[in-house]
C-alpha cells in the first residue's frame, strides 16, 4: 500500500476568505481598502524573494540530500554537530521567521530533530548585520555578552526540547 498525498485546500480557503473580507471592506470604505491592498502587495513583493529562496533550498535538499544522509547530520544521531549546524544556520539566516516554516517542515519530515528546530529559531535572535549597530549603541562588551548568551541559550533550549519533549 502506498500513501497518496491528498491535496489540501487550506491555502485556497484562506485566500477566498481574505478576498471576501477585502470585498466587504471595499463596500464600506474603498479608499482604505485600496491602501490596504497596496500595502499587502508591497509586502508580498518584499517577501516573495525569500519565499523563492526557501522553495529553491527545499528543492535542492530534496534533490541532493537523501533522508538517510540528512538524518545523519540533523537527526537523532547528529549529536553536538547537529546543534552547531542549526546554530550557524540560525545566525546566518535572514528574512521573516515564518518564511522558513516550509523548509523546516520539509526537513522535519526527513528526520530533523525538534531540538535543532528550537536551536535554529532561537539563534535567529543574533543578527550579524546588526552587530555593528549594537556595538555603536550599547558598546562592545555588552554586544559580546548578549551574543554569547544567545548562542549558549539557543543550544540549551534545543537540548531541553530534545531531552524533555521527545516529540513536539
Amino acid at each position: 500500500m502506498s500513501k497518496e498525498k491528498k491535496f489540501s485546500f487550506k491555502g485556497i480557503k484562506l485566500l477566498i476568505i481574505v478576498a471576501i473580507i477585502y470585498l466587504i471592506s471595499a463596500f464600506f470604505n474603498s479608499d482604505k481598502t485600496m491602501l490596504a491592498v497596496s500595502k499587502a502587495l508591497s509586502t508580498l513583493l518584499i517577501i516573495a524573494p525569500i519565499f523563492l529562496l526557501i522553495i529553491f533550498l527545499t528543492a535542492l535538499i530534496n534533490f541532493f540530500i537523501s533522508p538517510k544522509k540528512l538524518a545523519k547530520h540533523l537527526g537523532d544521531e547528529s549529536g553536538f554537530r547537529g546543534y552547531l549546524i542549526a546554530l550557524f544556520a540560525g545566525i546566518v539566516s535572514h528574512g521573516p521567521m515564518y518564511a522558513w516554516y516550509p523548509l523546516i517542515v520539509d526537513l522535519k519530515k526527513h528526520g530533523l530533530k525538534s531540538g535543532l528546530i528550537v536551536t535554529f529559531f532561537y539563534a535567529r535572535g543574533l543578527k550579524l548585520p546588526m552587530l555593528p549597530i549594537m556595538v555603536a549603541y550599547f558598546g562592545f562588551l555588552y554586544t559580546v555578552v548578549v551574543s554569547l548568551l544567545i548562542i549558549i541559550f539557543s543550544l540549551i533550549q534545543g537540548w531541553i526540547v530534545d531531552k524533555f519533549l521527545k516529540e513536539i
